[in-house]
């Protein structure tokens, strides 16, 4: 697999426990139960929507929401077994489509064995240096005859010392086996940003080693995402910089804050030119983003921005629907829903949403600025937002509409020549042309157009 692979990918993201109704706690000493086949109608969905790449979240053996590994070896018996999952994977690429694992390599749950055996053994334990910062001599706050470092202080989430060359030969074997089992294309890096960059560095010299276009995501809330992706450790990142923007500067009326963020990011100087990173409105960890927009009708140009933004597009299971979800009390279970594909689509609370994401979908696959041309602002008002992508090759205007009111907009590209005529990327055999230096576009409340350069 070469690093073309990653050029143009779509990513539909699942949180498997949650989309199956797993039981909160896993019952270890349960049957396994193969609830991942209740996946498979989704891949035809997300094929559907024009997504080539899986974004699937924690699936190994953990204590309860998949964050807590207990073993990295195996399936989490609460979704199915080794062999039903490599089936469900060889399913995935039969799509046509990558699959992308939560690689959940900071911390462990409490269940893990290594710290199991700590717990048994105390300081006779031959893992009792598999964990950060472990130390005999003072109670932990759970009771324990030593102390140690979990996840934001988490006791739940026991960090391990990726340092020690057992516990990374421990990790790097399990990521073999699930390269050669389940044919993976890539791991998402929980918490990437608070893992040592020499394990970044290791890891990502390992399966670079094994397949030259292994993918590899990290996800980094805060700091300088060049840090991070560059070519001795991850490819990208998660762009929460961007995150808040795309839904405040709808909700403020204010397109100028997006706009300072692509400038910064993506413009002449932008600090991530050369960088893929991935781009979400909402995901497992935060609220849905139509519980935080003030009208349900900014979904539509929401979506627009995130598919024809620079770098990579990510849409979260359901969302594609306009669902609600909030945390509440600490809870990320509302994030996480059981859903049921026939009963989503025909119950959904913005029955459009969902074409125009195929819509959306289908243009981006057929469009290689999109995909990764240059950005350039021509036009920016509180509620209007225009601006180019171009290649050699190809040049599209991407124009934006969030008042209540329809707008016309005149555009003013310095490099467009007199008289080049566009396509409504949306509305084939609609034809816009330049005339006195302008591009002349009406675009409908809360919405947005693609016009493609064709002559």
């Amino acid at each position: 697999m070469s690093n073309q692979f990653y050029q143009d990918p779509i990513f539909y993201h699942i949180y498997p426990l949650g989309l199956c109704d797993a039981p909160k706690i896993n019952n270890i000493h349960a049957p396994v139960v193969h609830a991942i086949e209740r996946l498979h109608p989704w891949l035809d969905h997300a094929q559907s929507l024009g997504m080539n790449a899986l974004y699937l979240g924690p699936v190994f053996q953990s204590t309860s929401h998949g964050y807590d590994t207990i073993d990295y070896y195996q399936i989490d018996r609460r979704l199915g077994d080794r062999q039903s999952f490599a089936r469900f994977a060889e399913t995935v690429h039969q799509h046509g489509m990558r699959l992308v694992l939560d690689g959940v390599f900071n911390h462990v749950g409490r269940d893990f064995w290594a710290f199991k055996d700590v717990i048994e053994k105390g300081e006779n334990s031959n893992h009792r240096d598999w964990f950060y910062n472990l130390r005999f001599g003072k109670n932990s706050p759970v009771g324990d005859p030593f102390t140690y470092e979990g996840w934001h202080g988490h006791t739940s989430l026991v960090k391990l010392n990726l340092a020690h060359p057992h516990v990374r030969a421990h990790l790097f074997d399990a990521i073999g086996l699930w390269m050669d089992e389940f044919g993976i294309d890539g791991l998402r890096l929980d918490a990437a940003d608070c893992i040592d960059f020499d394990f970044l560095r290791a890891l990502s010299a390992f399966v670079k080693g094994r397949q030259e276009g292994f993918w590899l995501l990290g996800e980094v809330v805060h700091g300088d995402y060049r840090n991070w992706a560059n070519p001795a450790t991850l490819d990208s990142v998660t762009n929460y910089e961007c995150y808040k923007g795309l839904f405040s500067s709808l909700n403020d009326g204010n397109y100028f804050e997006i706009a300072h963020t692509f400038e910064r990011q993506f413009g002449v100087q932008g600090l991530y030119n050369d960088i893929r990173l991935y781009n979400f409105v909402d995901n497992h960890d935060v609220d849905r983003v139509a519980s935080k927009l003030k009208y349900p009708e900014h979904l539509f140009p929401l979506y627009l921005l995130l598919f024809s933004m620079p770098g990579i597009p990510s849409v979260y299971y359901g969302s594609e629907w306009g669902i609600q979800g909030i945390k509440e009390n600490g809870s990320d279970a509302a994030l996480r829903p059981k859903l049921d594909l026939n009963h989503i689509a025909s119950q959904a609370p913005q029955h459009g949403l969902v074409n125009f994401i195929r819509a959306l979908g289908e243009i981006r696959l057929h469009s290689t600025a999109l995909q990764s041309g240059d950005m350039n602002v021509i036009h920016i008002t509180h509620q209007q937002f225009a601006f180019l992508r171009q290649t050699k090759d190809e040049m599209v205007v991407v124009a934006l509409n969030s008042a209540q009111q329809p707008v016309i907009l005149d555009l003013q590209p310095s490099c467009i020549n007199e008289g080049s005529a566009f396509l409504d990327m949306f509305s084939p055999g609609e034809l816009s042309t330049v005339q006195n230096g302008c591009l002349k576009v009406s675009i409908p409340p809360s919405r947005g157009r693609i016009f493609k350069r064709i002559g």
